[in-house]
């Protein structure tokens, strides 16, 4: 397959001038990061932040209206898609429904006028690789939707692109196709080495995918990092709530030491590390983030804050148990249920924090 080479945006904004005389739209606003040759990177947000204008503009359907893109050492700024060694898996499949699977895959490979012998052979290897090599005559209607995504992965990955780029591929399917699909993208990713810009809004994906994830917000990039990176030291309360389920308990900041807060909720005192990159300041207002594994629950009166146990969804290895606080509905995750204490729907709790898990971030 093709070679890894690096991506790399430097202060990338696209602009869409409105002729209405209404304010411009800024769909992507100085972006700047390099995708190391061979790394998975995924863009994750919600709709209309611009990942996939961000991705489209690597692909060269989009051209930006200011900055510069490299791929490798070539400047690809202004050149059509053609010019480019980008493949792209869109979120509709866009299978041709008169040709079979083989000619399908195929289809890249001719219009580049290789051998008939050798299409043949690279075929037979990307449906190998895909897992469909026993249907190379079916056509695209008779395929599952799972069936359907490899057939577009092979027909990318085929034609052996530097990059790989994927446009929201899995999600007209359903969740458990997408569990396993995340696994086979993984898997051949991995297998062949291409740099990957991964789109989607589903965190999820993002965070069993991924190298690293740019997490977008409006336009800007709001953090750069590995998943446990900003899962575990998110610098906002946006980033922290997209990237997992979480609790914000609003508080006052006394002081911080070695990048220890020390904050007050009424009138209980709680620590929380400051996430690097966080514009929490002494003196100042703040939220403590708690994931749902950072909270205990206990006898009412003795934790950081009481509330009433309103839900416990068993889930198996773990329970999760909703409580209604004065800071409203909190999800704690028991695990080993079978060996910890479940308190019944109804019941008056205490939530408690483990701190070493808890982070102070700015109330954005």
């Amino acid at each position: 397959m093709g070679k890894s080479v690096a991506v790399s945006l430097e202060r990338v904004a696209k602009i869409y001038a409105n002729t209405k005389g209404r304010s411009d739209v800024v769909a992507v606003a100085d972006s700047t990061f390099t995708i190391e040759p061979g790394e998975l990177v995924t863009l994750l947000g919600p709709s209309g932040c611009g990942k996939t204008t961000t991705l489209r503009m690597i692909a060269g359907f989009e051209l930006p209206t200011k900055g510069s893109i490299k791929i490798g050492d070539s400047d690809v700024t202004s050149l059509p898609p053609n010019k480019r060694n980008t493949a792209t898996v869109f979120q509709s499949y866009g299978l041709f429904p008169h040709m079979n699977v083989g000619d399908n895959v195929a289809y890249g490979l001719r219009l580049r006028k290789v051998g008939a012998a050798e299409i043949e052979r690279r075929v037979a290897a990307a449906l190998e690789m895909v897992g469909l090599s026993d249907l190379a005559d079916r056509s695209p209607g008779r395929l599952s939707g799972g069936q359907q995504q490899r057939v577009a992965l092979a027909r990318s990955l085929i034609v052996e692109p530097e990059v790989l780029l994927l446009d929201e591929p899995l999600s007209n399917l359903d969740a458990l196709l997408r569990e396993q699909m995340r696994v086979e993208i993984k898997r051949i990713q991995r297998r062949l080495g291409n740099t990957t810009v991964y789109v989607t809004h589903d965190r999820v994906e993002a965070m069993s995918l991924s190298d690293r994830v740019i997490v977008m917000r409006n336009g800007f990039i709001a953090q750069i990092g590995t998943p446990s990176e900003v899962y575990e030291n998110p610098v906002s309360k946006f980033v922290a709530g997209f990237v997992g389920k979480v609790a914000f308990f609003p508080v006052s900041v006394d002081s911080i030491d070695s990048g220890v807060a020390l904050c007050k909720l009424g009138e209980k005192r709680v620590s929380a590390k400051v996430s690097p990159g966080s514009a929490v300041a002494a003196g100042g207002q703040a939220v403590v983030m708690a994931r749902p594994e950072s909270l205990r629950l206990g006898e009412a009166g003795a934790g950081l804050v009481d509330g009433t146990v309103s839900t416990n969804i068993y889930l198996g290895s773990s329970v999760e148990s909703w409580i209604e606080t004065p800071y409203g509905e909190i999800l704690a995750q028991i695990d080993d249920p079978s060996n910890r204490k479940v308190w019944p729907e109804g019941s008056r709790v205490s939530v408690s924090v483990s701190e070493h898990l808890a982070r102070a971030l700015a109330d954005d």
